[in-house]
Order: C-alpha cells, then structure tokens, then sequence
C-alpha cells in the first residue's frame, strides 16, 4: 500500500528508487509491483512501473484521492472565506486546495502561486488575476510541478498565505507525505509564507504517510472538519496551532 501511495503522488518509480527509500531488496519490490499488476493498479515496465491510470487523468485534468470530497468542499469554503481581493497566496497542489481554488473564484485582483497546473488554469481564467507557476519536472498525479527548479522559484518570494495541502498529521511525526519528491518544494512554500493554513479533512489526522515535511508547530491554522476529535483539537491548539472547523 505504500508502494502504491508512492505511485499515486509520483506517477511512476524505478525499482531501484523504491528499493532503497523502504529498505528492502530489489526482489521483494518486484514481487510487490507484480501483485499491484495483477490487481490492476499499476503497468510494470523495465526496471520500474507506472500508475495504470495516468494518461485517461491527465487527459480529464482529473487528480487521484478523491475520497471525503463533502469534506473537502466544506474546507474549501471555510478557507475561502479567509481570502480577501488584492491577496497574495501560495496554493499546494491536491484535491482539497482544488477546493479552495474554486471558492475563491469571486475574489478580485489576487496574485496566485501555485506549483498546480489546474489551480493555475481554474485561477488564471479570471482577468484580474495574476498567476505564477514554478519550472520543474511535471506530476502526472497531482498535475503539478515539483524538483529543484520548483524549490529555487520560491527563494525570495513573499506571501501573506500558504494553503498547504497534506497525506497525514501526526503529533509524533508531523505533517508526511507519501513520496520524497516534494517534500524540499513544500519547505520552500512554507518559508516565503507569512501565515500557513493547512487544509486537512479529519480522516488525514494521525494517519502517518512516508516522509515527513516538519512538526504541526509549523503551520499557523488547521482548516478540517466536524470528525476532529476533541482530544485532538485540544492538542492542536495546546501546541499554538488555531483550529477551524468547517
């Protein structure tokens, strides 16, 4: 199932790649690409696989993770509602920031950065709007761009707010994801962000994914829904982060 998040964020992976980032010999990963064939996940190819998926999504502009989308549309709206014309925002790649993209629809004069190349389209079909995208290597997946290209765009960029998306929220490990490849982008989103708002639907708190981007110290206010646990919202909260329930 890891093996098959990686392939959901990344599109596709080399058997050598997978290997080393689980620590386990290049047989065993075979052996678990040949089962994700046969159960019609994934294609294998020489040395790798990729998502079986991929060209019908990239073909729709469609992204993969499209579970709790009421979920998703109600954060949408909630974080919507805490952008105001003229704003400057950072907005990560995934389905619920693609939420959020389409409840701010209305708001005028914004200047947008986003690493998605469907926020961009959704963003950048409104004349009073200014929209910047970041070089990089394309992500079929989350139809977003991501490497060091991405990372270098960001070095000396300034934004009142990030809209951060995320696999998992762990007290203990943080905010994870399922593959390697955008954890430095993230980093750098984070760092020319005044004020980071994280939108997480409640089903993503204390699940624990692959690799970790920081502490929920990290982000200022944590937009999900009415399934937050009290005892976690307290713990949020006792930790300084703000809590919105959409």
């Amino acid at each position: 199932m890891r093996i098959l998040e990686w392939l959901q964020e990344e599109g596709s992976a080399r058997v050598r790649d997978l290997s080393s980032a689980f620590a386990v010999s290049e047989a065993t990963i075979r052996q678990d690409l040949e089962r994700l064939d046969g159960e019609g996940y994934i294609t294998r190819e020489h040395g790798g696989a990729y998502l079986r998926s991929i060209p019908q999504q990239v073909q729709s502009m469609s992204l993969q993770h499209g579970q709790n989308m009421d979920k998703k549309r109600a954060i949408g709206i909630a974080a919507a509602a805490l952008v105001a014309n003229g704003d400057t925002l950072i907005i990560d790649s995934g389905t619920t920031t693609t939420q959020f993209a389409e409840n701010i629809k209305p708001r005028q004069d914004l200047n947008i950065i986003t690493n998605a190349l469907n926020i961009a389209l959704i963003l950048g079909a409104i004349p009073t709007n200014t929209v910047h995208m970041p070089a990089g290597q394309f992500k079929a997946p989350t139809l977003s761009l991501s490497g060091e290209k991405s990372v270098e765009f960001f070095v000396g960029i300034y934004a009142q707010k990030l809209f951060l998306a995320t696999a998992g929220v762990s007290f203990d490990v943080g905010l994870t994801y399922p593959a390697i490849g955008d954890i430095y982008v993230k980093r750098a989103m984070v760092k020319a962000a005044s004020h980071v708002y994280l939108l997480a639907d409640s089903s993503k708190i204390g699940r624990v994914s692959f690799s970790a981007l920081g502490g929920v110290e990290m982000i200022h206010t944590l937009i999900t829904d009415e399934g937050i646990a009290d005892t976690d919202r307290a713990e949020l909260e006792r930790r300084g982060v703000e809590v919105i329930v959409a």
